[in-house]
């Protein structure tokens, strides 16, 4: 709700602490009655807009939660990477602007997935080369999607190139090594390894060692940012550690916050239940 704060209190001090409280506009007394009708039309018009924004933007992100919940396997994913990204993110000292952006690219990576039809999104046997054509399209098709929100700007780079990999055989772009924008390159340690550590049709969940494993493997095989993965598995077990520390027994989820800064663990019954609402908010500030 805009707010309007009137005052017969004079002095520049003043407005500097009215808006910075939270108000929207400042005006002194004596008022005059077509100044307070004008401004309170602007601040509508404002309202109107942010209004307006809100509404796409929340139906971009129930899209991006509806792609996911295609796939009963992957649960809860969009989530658990959102917490991860900002987790490396946080370690890497980043600003509170690309912590949000991770923080949103964990639920808009794999949107363009609504393009991709079930029959091959879900099909159990190996792709034809075809099939991968459609598949890979998902990158570009989710940054076409998400392009017009000015707001997303920063999230781009995120959707479009975290397929990417360190020797450049990666998709959509060919893209090697530092050419791979940062925020991607992190945003892809945490979907591979929460797919390495969830289960899914075609296998079991792995443990975090077997998972460090085949990170070090891919390393090996010049698919991934050494310096990255080793510091995602200094980070995990820094989080861990805290975790167990703290709630030894509670079996620890990532709560998307409304702040991505201030991330905690909580139990699961209390998770995931304003994750929408909290990202919502983050975009509107």
């Amino acid at each position: 709700m805009p707010i309007l704060m009137l005052t017969s209190v004079q002095g520049i001090e003043n407005e500097i602490a009215g808006i910075s409280s939270g108000a929207d506009a400042f005006l002194t007394k004596p008022l005059h009655p077509d100044v307070v009708r004008t401004r309170i039309r602007a601040m509508l018009r404002n309202k109107a807009a942010v209004d307006s924004l809100e509404e796409a933007e929340t139906i971009l992100f129930a899209l991006a939660q509806a792609v996911e919940k295609r796939d009963k396997y992957t649960g809860d994913h969009c989530d658990r990477l959102a917490g991860y990204s900002v987790m490396l993110g946080s370690a890497m000292g980043m600003s509170k602007s690309q912590l949000v952006a991770l923080h949103r690219g964990g639920y808009m990576h794999d949107i363009g997935k609504v393009c991709v039809p079930d029959a091959i999104l879900f099909k159990k046997g190996p792709l034809t080369e075809e099939e991968w054509v459609v598949m890979r399209s998902h990158t570009t098709k989710g940054e076409e999607i998400c392009r017009p929100m000015k707001t997303l700007a920063p999230v781009l780079p995120i959707i479009r190139n975290h397929h990417e990999r360190w020797d450049g055989t990666g998709y959509p772009d060919g893209l090697k090594g530092e050419q791979i924008p940062l925020l991607a390159r992190i945003l892809q340690m945490a979907d591979i390894y929460d797919a390495l550590t969830t289960a899914r049709p075609y296998k079991p969940a792995l443990s975090r060692e077997e998972s460090e494993q085949i990170f070090e493997d891919e390393v090996k095989r010049g698919w991934r940012d050494p310096e990255l993965v080793a510091l995602f598995f200094e980070s995990l077990n820094k989080f861990e550690a805290r975790k167990l520390a703290s709630e030894p027994i509670v079996e620890p989820v990532i709560v998307p916050p409304a702040d991505p800064t201030q991330m905690s663990w909580k139990p699961k019954t209390e998770a995931f239940k304003t994750s929408l609402e909290n990202m919502r908010r983050e975009l509107l500030k």
